[in-house]
């Protein structure tokens, strides 16, 4: 007999970069967030990674919310408070734990942090784990770019990367 949907949570949240799609857990655990414009991606890496998940929806819950809101406020620290479960690859989970630590309003490329993991030469799995990642801003992401300074591809497009970073404090052009 299949095991039954897990039940998820979808909420909505204005942002000044677009409406977030926030996927909770019932224990109130962040497992997705991306954007209304690629919401289908979502759908995909839900049930990639979260096993056939069910959307029901539900608010988040306030302690997220609140997190949010004073994170794109200006209280860049907020993020660190939302509790996530992302499930992935040994590897993967590696590269998103190791985004939650570079703070706000710095940068790495995407060599800097293989190198950091101990793979000097994985930049190219590190993008990929980086552009897997299930939950934008959260798992910072848009933190990563080429070893050029350039900005480099972010699933919720360039200019919403380019919005956090200017918005955290960071020079790009």
């Amino acid at each position: 007999m299949a095991k039954p949907a897990t039940p998820l949570h979808l909420d909505r949240l204005d942002t000044p970069i677009g409406t977030a799609l926030l996927v909770t857990s019932a224990d109130g655990t962040l497992c997705a967030l991306d954007w209304t414009d690629y919401e289908e991606r979502l759908n995909t890496s839900l049930r990639r990674y979260l096993d056939a998940a069910l959307l029901v929806d539900a608010p988040a819950p306030k302690s997220i919310r609140r997190a949010l809101t004073r994170y794109f406020g200006g209280e860049l620290n907020q993020l660190d408070a939302i509790p996530c479960h992302i499930p992935g690859t040994p590897f993967q989970s590696n590269v998103w734990t190791a985004l939650r630590k570079i703070p706000a309003g710095t940068t790495l490329s995407y060599g800097a942090l293989a190198a950091q993991l101990g793979s000097p030469t994985a930049m190219r799995a590190v993008g990929h784990a980086n552009g897997s990642n299930p939950l934008s801003v959260v798992v910072p992401c848009h933190r990563l770019i080429g070893a050029n300074g350039a900005l480099t591809g972010y699933g919720g497009g360039i200019e919403r990367k380019r919005w956090l970073l200017r918005h955290e404090g960071v020079e790009v052009a």
